[in-house]
């Protein structure tokens, strides 16, 4: 399917395709989810919807640098991506959170992570581990290898600037630490049925 799609520059739309399938929890290895955990969020089985050590070294960094960094959890880039629209702003900020302690009040941790599998962006028109999996690496999600899948996740925090399919050095760097952290980690750290 073609679509408009922002390419990210001041121009605006251009065409891309909409790639996107659902894949079932049964269907994800653990190995994937391990890798988004170790990548995004190492707290997502404790938390509560927020990682608050996080959010106050975001906020002491930015102070320090100037630069702002990101601290949401994987709870609430599913409120983000799920319910509201992109851009910064208070208003958005305060759904986005009452979203996240709704979304950790209604569902299970697997349910949270499944779900984020499925719509998070891994490049442009790219949605979800099943379409970006078979798109950029010509493979069913259930077989990407622990180095695969901690590449997918490398991309992550910005998949319109990194790439799957061309992935720099300073992204295979990331994939790398990210495989490390889930050895760190180990297969326990999220329960994956």
């Amino acid at each position: 399917m073609i679509a408009n799609c922002w390419d990210g520059s001041v121009s605006g739309l251009i065409d891309c395709r909409l790639l996107y399938e659902w894949v079932d929890r049964e269907h994800i290895p653990a190995r994937v989810a391990l890798a988004v955990i170790a990548s995004e969020d190492q707290k997502f089985p404790y938390h509560a919807g927020f990682d608050f050590d996080a959010i106050a070294d975001a906020a002491l960094e930015g102070t320090r640098s100037g630069r702002l960094r990101g601290a949401s959890t994987v709870s609430q880039q599913v409120a983000k991506n799920l319910f509201l629209w992109p851009g910064r702003s208070l208003v958005r900020k305060g759904l986005e959170a009452w979203f996240t302690v709704a979304i950790e009040a209604l569902w299970s941790k697997q349910r949270i992570l499944e779900i984020y599998l499925n719509i998070c962006e891994f490049g442009y028109g790219v949605y979800g581990i099943g379409a970006a999996s078979r798109f950029f690496l010509g493979k069913q999600p259930a077989d990407l290898t622990r180095q695969e899948a901690a590449l997918m996740a490398a991309v992550l925090p910005d998949p319109l600037r990194l790439r799957v399919d061309h992935p720099s050095p300073a992204t295979l760097e990331k994939r790398d630490w990210i495989a490390a952290q889930m050895r760190q980690l180990g297969p326990g750290h999220m329960a994956w049925p």
